[in-house]
């Protein structure tokens, strides 16, 4: 078992992955997480190959103080489900591209989970995991005030990139074309 301390604060948010190479994909989460100030931390657990020390790292990070938990698996991607099936707290699933169907076998294997064992579902892949930072922001916003200033900022500014009324013919470097 491998962990990754990403900040010293206490980890609000715990992202776990069954391998090492999938975490160049999750790097758009931890940029998120980050942009937010949110605390995490990683680790690589394999839900199939060491499931004793999932149950263990997942009592310990609960006992630290975790809120939610980031889960990026591939092909059967049972990790995010065996996580859900430790806590009650969220989980949000990040199904990864790879194998014969390019991540939608991990994609249904995410959002596919029994009632009473929930796990957030987001797209497959890098998107996915940006998305997993923002989910996990958005939910710990309804309980604290600065998190939930930073996710309207973030949403604020989105927001002003918005390019209403354009003309798709005109080239975007000219003046006329930018307004």
């Amino acid at each position: 078992m491998a962990i990754l301390t990403a900040m010293v604060p206490t980890p609000l948010v715990a992202v776990v992955c069954g391998s090492r190479s999938d975490l160049p994909t999750l790097r758009g989460c931890f940029d998120v997480l980050d942009s937010y100030g949110i605390a995490w931390e990683a680790s690589v657990i394999s839900a199939h190959r060491q499931p004793e020390a999932l149950g263990r790292y997942v009592g310990e990070a609960e006992a630290a103080g975790v809120r939610i938990f980031i889960a990026a698996a591939g092909l059967a991607a049972h990790l995010p489900g065996v996580l859900a099936s430790l806590t009650g707290r969220p989980v949000i699933g990040v199904p990864l591209d790879g194998g014969t169907l390019g991540g939608a076998d991990a994609l249904y294997s995410v959002v596919q989970m029994p009632p009473g064992v929930p796990v957030a579902g987001v797209a497959i892949g890098g998107a996915g995991a940006r998305n997993a930072g923002h989910l996990a922001a958005r939910i710990l916003a309804l309980g604290d005030p600065a998190i939930a200033e930073q996710v309207a900022a973030f949403r604020t500014e989105q927001a002003a990139k918005a390019e209403p009324r354009i003309d798709p013919r005109a080239d975007a470097t000219t003046p006329a074309a930018r307004g």
